[in-house]
């Protein structure tokens, strides 16, 4: 089989997915203001409240500690909240549509994924350049290796994204449900507060949380080459983040697979 009826099809969800959000203001300026503003509001607000002797010890304040964990909630929210679309358009009729084209019903996936995840990794990057904010130079290793992690994130959370919007059938029941799993999700990943002065049973949950990889390579990515802390070494970080998003993926392909309806 020739790739042009794969990669046209996917070139041109992609495509369209970027397009969608350049030409909506509204989602350019929150794409931006909405994080810094909960930065603003948690670091400053709670600064000289949490203590985190480890951080401490290091140096590090709460609006630096907090950093990274922005980070991974812009990726995390943008990359799924960029599939509301495909519950729009299945009302819209665009989604029947693309379903009878001549391409793998796989190729809807990684055209949708793809969008989300280089909308989630643009908004993540724009934020990044605030670092220096927080007293830590930007430095193109740095940058790279956050955009690595930041990859690896976006997709996997875009794809589950895809997975819950295939079956909804309203964005009411979409936001509902993901703002069930996001948040908490984030909350118990070491974001907002370290692992080590967690109780045992939320440690437990952390550790199982694929959120908690993911932004503790963020940590590590941003303070590379000396990190002060690490919830786990940054290369198995990596890795189960990699897993984490080629798990989604394959079930957000055997996904599409089933009726649209039902």
């Amino acid at each position: 089989m020739s790739s042009a009826p794969v990669v046209q099809p996917v070139a041109a969800l992609w495509k369209r997915e970027i397009l969608k959000f350049v030409r909506d203001r509204s989602r350019l300026v929150g794409a931006l203001a909405q994080p810094l503003g909960f930065w603003l509001l948690l670091g400053l607000g709670f600064q000289g409240t949490f203590r985190m002797p480890q951080a401490e010890a290091a140096g590090i304040g709460y609006m630096e500690f907090l950093f990274p964990g922005i980070v991974a909630l812009i990726l995390l929210f943008t990359a799924v909240f960029t599939t509301i679309s495909v519950v729009e358009e299945r009302q819209r009729g665009f989604l029947q549509a693309a379903l009878v084209a001549p391409a793998p019903r796989w190729a809807l996936v990684l055209g949708n994924t793809l969008g989300g995840t280089t909308l989630a990794v643009l908004q993540a990057l724009l934020f990044l350049l605030l670092l220096p904010l927080v007293g830590l130079p930007l430095s193109l290793t740095r940058v790279a290796l956050v955009l690595l992690v930041s990859v690896t994130t976006a997709l996997a959370f875009t794809a589950l994204g895809f997975i819950i919007a295939w079956r909804m059938e309203t964005t009411r029941g979409f936001h509902a449900v993901m703002n069930l799993l996001l948040l908490p999700m984030w909350l118990l990943s070491g974001a907002a507060f370290p692992a080590e002065g967690a109780s045992v049973i939320l440690r437990w949950i952390m550790r199982l949380n694929p959120v908690s990889y993911a932004v503790s390579a963020l940590r590590q990515a941003i303070y590379w080459p000396d990190p002060p802390t690490a919830f786990a070494p940054f290369g198995l970080c990596l890795a189960i983040s990699a897993a984490f998003a080629l798990a989604l993926l394959g079930v957000a392909a055997w996904t599409v697979r089933r009726p649209l309806y039902g």
